[in-house]
């Protein structure tokens, strides 16, 4: 069965047909032609297809696209502000070399974003040692935040240091 849905991609207003079985990965890559949100293992393991949904992270191939009719999806395309100036995290993950073969790069950055907007936000991870007041970024509590972001060329020390700077 088909199903009509539109999408906010990147600021832009999309339409779209799709089978009721369509992950929103598979929409936004073979039906849209959105290609930024990559896929790497189609199990949400590994995080290549994270964006943010409706300003949260998300990862893409566990979620069906008509269940998302209507929400706003930001790649890492679209975190540019409108003059094409790269966004905060995605200069600092320039500046920090934190990425090698780049193909993780996107759902990493995408998850550094939310993970930064949740930190400031007051909300604890595993490894939040004060639930009280505003989480402390350090390097353990960066790790456990994006511990659903695989990179398998290893770049995790330079990403680190990357949102480290991003969070400054």
């Amino acid at each position: 069965m088909d199903a009509d849905i539109t999408l906010t991609v990147d600021g832009q207003v999309r339409q779209v047909r799709v089978d009721t079985r369509t992950t929103l990965l598979d929409a936004l890559r073979d039906r849209m032609g959105v290609t930024a949100p990559k896929k790497g293992c189609d199990h949400g393991q590994c995080g290549s297809c994270t964006v943010l949904l409706n300003g949260r992270r998300a990862t893409t191939c566990l979620a069906l696209a008509v269940a998302h009719d209507g929400a706003e999806i930001t790649t890492a395309e679209g975190l540019a502000d409108g003059d094409g100036a790269p966004h905060p995290v995605q200069r600092a993950f320039l500046d920090h070399d934190a990425f090698q073969c780049g193909y993780c790069t996107p759902g990493q950055i995408c998850s550094a974003v939310g993970m930064l907007d949740e930190a400031r936000a007051g909300h604890p991870s595993a490894v939040t040692t004060d639930l009280v007041g505003p989480v402390e970024l350090t390097d353990a509590e960066i790790r456990e935040r994006m511990s659903g972001n695989l990179c398998r060329c290893g770049a995790y020390v330079n990403i680190v240091a990357a949102i480290q700077e991003a969070a400054r």
